[in-house]
């Protein structure tokens, strides 16, 4: 590609048409790299990526089918070459505790965001030995290391996310590949609007939400510093993973966070409602203690 700086990578990146991915994505395209954009929602990825400009472009993939991943890497390696990062993002959630959930919507979680990240890495682990290069990020969550009520099923699907990418980076570790592991903390996307209407998941809003752009500027720059893994925000994030190592410490400080987040979950709510009557200030969207 014409014009392409020297240090330039090619990436695909899941669930890219929103949220963390889509920062992701045109994070990396304002610093030189070209990047396939993946959702299942093919319409709203082509538009993604269009908005991105020559370094971009946009595929539909199901990061539960293997097929599906094939045809995504091929259509990166068609538009830009070979794939030099894979950024695992894609992942969903239900809202809710455990026994409230259908098998369903437990089933469609482990699916996306456990299955779906394997399927992803193996594939990619497949191609990018063969070429001889190849780094793989996979964006977890803080939840990897700290059980939250509201999330048990999610929680379960980071854990094993997280003990997944450690084993095969150790299981590839005299191969020509790469391993870092992220785990951003509570962020303002889409799925934070859906945790606020749900009661259940009030923790959510017990500490400081980051901005989709903050978690971009930690995986773009990954890309050239290869961290092992990297907890976020740096020194909260170290006390969330110690804290998780201690079962009874977690039943004494999680209700009192419960608490407060449903204290400032509350607040938020009341304070959006203001905002709609005439003559009322609008909220910061940002969640604070």
């Amino acid at each position: 590609m014409s014009g392409t700086p020297r240090n330039s990578r090619v990436l695909l990146v899941t669930g890219a048409a929103s949220g963390i991915g889509a920062a992701i994505a045109q994070l990396a395209v304002a610093r030189g790299h070209r990047v396939m954009l993946t959702d299942v929602d093919e319409q709203a990825v082509q538009a993604r990526a269009l908005s991105l400009g020559g370094r971009a472009a946009g595929c539909v993939l199901d990061i539960r089918d293997p097929a599906a991943w094939d045809k995504a890497f091929e259509a990166a390696e068609a538009a830009f070459g070979a794939v030099d990062v894979l950024v695992n993002n894609a992942g969903i959630t239900h809202t809710g505790h455990a026994r409230d959930l259908s098998p369903r919507q437990h089933r469609d979680i482990v699916e996306v965001n456990l299955l779906g990240t394997i399927t992803g890495t193996c594939t990619a682990i497949e191609r990018m030995t063969a070429k001889g290069h190849g780094h793989i990020i996979t964006v977890c969550s803080m939840t990897a290391f700290l059980p939250l009520p509201g999330y048990a099923t999610y929680c379960g699907s980071k854990y094993g996310v997280r003990a997944f990418h450690h084993s095969v980076a150790l299981e590839e570790r005299d191969g020509p590949l790469n391993f870092t592991i992220i785990h951003p903390p509570s962020t303002r996307t889409g799925m934070l609007d859906q945790e606020m209407a749900d009661p259940a998941c009030a923790i959510s809003f017990a500490e400081k939400s980051y901005a989709p752009e903050d978690i971009a500027e930690t995986v773009v720059d990954a890309i050239v510093s290869r961290p092992v893994e990297v907890v976020f925000p740096p020194v909260g994030g170290r006390v969330q993973r110690i804290a998780g190592v201690f079962p009874r410490l977690m039943r004494w400080v999680i209700p009192l966070a419960e608490a407060r987040g449903r204290r400032h979950r509350e607040r938020l709510i009341a304070a959006k409602a203001g905002a709609r009557r005439p003559g009322t200030a609008r909220p910061s969207d940002r969640s604070t203690v």
